[in-house]
């Protein structure tokens, strides 16, 4: 199993790729003016504890208040708004915690309103991003991920990931973990320290101690509301969370981006380091050489092919959403029909698993799979599921099929699903639907790229919708075009034209082929 990292830079965003023998599983997306994200630290106020909902909505900057419940506060509350105080007065200078006298822990069931109060100073981190209409999921439970640790103040616990199964191991890491962690914190010991010596674990606790000092230091001179300690950067984040050994390649189009990337592999697996490659072809972009514009535009969308003729189709409500596997017009060469249900289901299972990831699909999921009469041929289904979603990073949990068939999974929603739209309604008054325009944008794009450098003056003829939108706005898509590669594009619309069709033409009106 070949696992690939594929960075491609832009303008405003940087999108990641992560493939797995070639076929896309992971797609992210990293915007510039991104404020709030998963692991984000903000000082903030309350703005006014709701003893209804045992929660307070908490001013952290967000059009929208976040939402910070009761049950997200921590038992080591009192502890850490104490610690809070003082360092914002300047009265505590130590940070470390190993001096810091703790106070009583908070009753698990008691009520929000008796504890905090309106305008209150209040350190809290985002646990859930901004979706649809609501501001960001928020706790004051600090933790500061690493490599093969996570740091957690005013803890005391040890906790093991559950995922490394051997007893022995685990009471390795624990006893080894107990024996070098700092007095006043926790610490959870991730799936990928297994086997990993005193020495490497001891270099990621102490990098993540130093982060945690950094941030205490700022508390004094930050104003409310403030990020006082980002997220690191999302290849980093990506690097920390995913790679592993199967690793083979990490390509990136970017000389800052690259740099960053190969230093923190450097710190991580410096045994790596040469898996990560600078693409500079100006022939090709980068997610072309790689085909993943393509797989994008095959992977969503209500209906996924799968081979043998087989589909999904993928509906979404406010509440849940539908998987409904179906066989198509496929060829039956299995002996009967069980057989056939069954091939068909176990292809279908293994595009599931990656179209929850790839979509970041979360929440509750309900798939109808082709019913089987075997119990032995559900049985054989559910694990191979869960085979497939092991590698799955979201919490998740997937019950055995119902009475009706029908497979139930949640999913962990901690971003807004990566949703891409790649169909719309036909504009040209003919039934069907086409590709979306910046669908259409983006092969242009990728065509004038090819093309400009080996023309003076480029005639682009569109159809007269498309010209419009190339043309809106300041700056402009053409103006852009214009900063990029020097050199003016006349747009002419074209009324004959197809909604798909376009063509660029040289200063003498010979029509450029690419």
């Amino acid at each position: 199993m070949n696992k690939e990292l594929i960075i491609r830079s832009g303008e405003d965003a940087v999108d990641f790729a992560l493939l797995k023998d070639g076929k896309l599983i992971e797609l992210h997306k990293q915007e510039e003016k991104s404020n709030f994200q998963v692991g984000d630290i903000f000082i903030a106020k309350i703005r006014k504890p709701v003893a209804g909902l045992n929660a307070a909505f908490v001013n952290v900057g967000y059009e929208k208040d976040a939402f910070l419940h009761y049950h997200d506060l921590g038992p080591n509350l009192a502890s850490y708004m104490k610690f809070i105080k003082l360092v914002s007065a300047g009265k505590l200078k130590d940070f470390s915690l190993k001096n810091f006298q703790f106070e009583k822990e908070i009753d698990k069931d008691g009520s929000i309103s008796d504890i905090l109060t309106a305008n209150q100073s209040v350190l809290v981190q985002v646990v859930k991003e901004p979706i649809s209409t609501k501001g960001p999921r928020i706790s004051t439970e600090l933790s500061f991920a690493g490599r093969f640790v996570v740091l957690v103040p005013f803890s005391d616990r040890v906790s093991i990931s559950q995922k490394i199964e051997s007893k022995e191991e685990k009471d390795r890491l624990k006893k080894l973990m107990q024996s070098i962690k700092p007095r006043g914190f926790g610490v959870i010991v991730r799936t990928v320290a297994e086997g990993k010596n005193i020495a490497e674990l001891e270099k990621d606790l102490q990098n993540l101690l130093s982060r945690w000092l950094a941030m205490s230091k700022k508390l004094p001179t930050a104003h409310h509301p403030s990020k006082i300690l980002g997220e690191m950067n999302k290849a980093s984040s990506i690097l920390r969370d995913v790679f592993n050994d199967t690793f083979t390649s990490i390509q990136v189009d970017d000389a800052e981006l690259y740099q960053e990337t190969k230093d923190y592999l450097a710190e991580i697996a410096p045994e790596k380091q040469k898996i990560v490659r600078f693409y500079q072809s100006k022939d090709t972009p980068l997610f072309e050489k790689y085909h993943i514009e393509r797989q994008i535009k095959t992977s969503f969308g209500r209906t996924v092919s799968m081979s043998k003729g087989a589909y999904l189709i993928i509906e979404h409500t406010e509440a849940l959403h539908v998987i409904d596997v179906n066989s198509g017009n496929r060829s039956n060469k299995a002996n009967n029909q069980e057989d056939t249900a069954m091939e068909v289901n176990m292809i279908a299972a293994a595009e599931i698993a990656r179209q929850l990831r790839l979509r970041d699909m979360g929440g509750i999921i309900v798939v109808d799979f082709i019913d089987l009469q075997n119990p032995d041929n559900r049985q054989t289904l559910f694990n191979f599921l869960r085979e497939e979603m092991s590698d799955d990073k979201a919490k998740h949990k997937i019950l055995p099929p119902s009475k009706f068939g029908l497979v139930q999974i949640t999913r962990q929603r901690v971003r807004p699903e990566v949703n891409i739209e790649t169909r719309e309604e036909n504009p040209n008054n003919l039934a069907g639907d086409v590709d979306a325009p910046i669908q259409i944008i983006d092969k242009i794009a990728f065509s004038l790229e090819k093309i400009i450098k080996d023309h003076k003056k480029v005639k682009l003829n569109v159809h007269p919708f498309v010209a419009a939108y190339l043309k809106k706005g300041f700056p402009s898509l053409r103006s852009k075009w214009f900063f990029e590669h020097k050199k003016w594009v006349k747009i002419i619309p074209r009324d004959a034209y197809t909604y798909l069709e376009y063509r660029f033409f040289d200063e003498e009106g010979t029509e450029i082929k690419e």
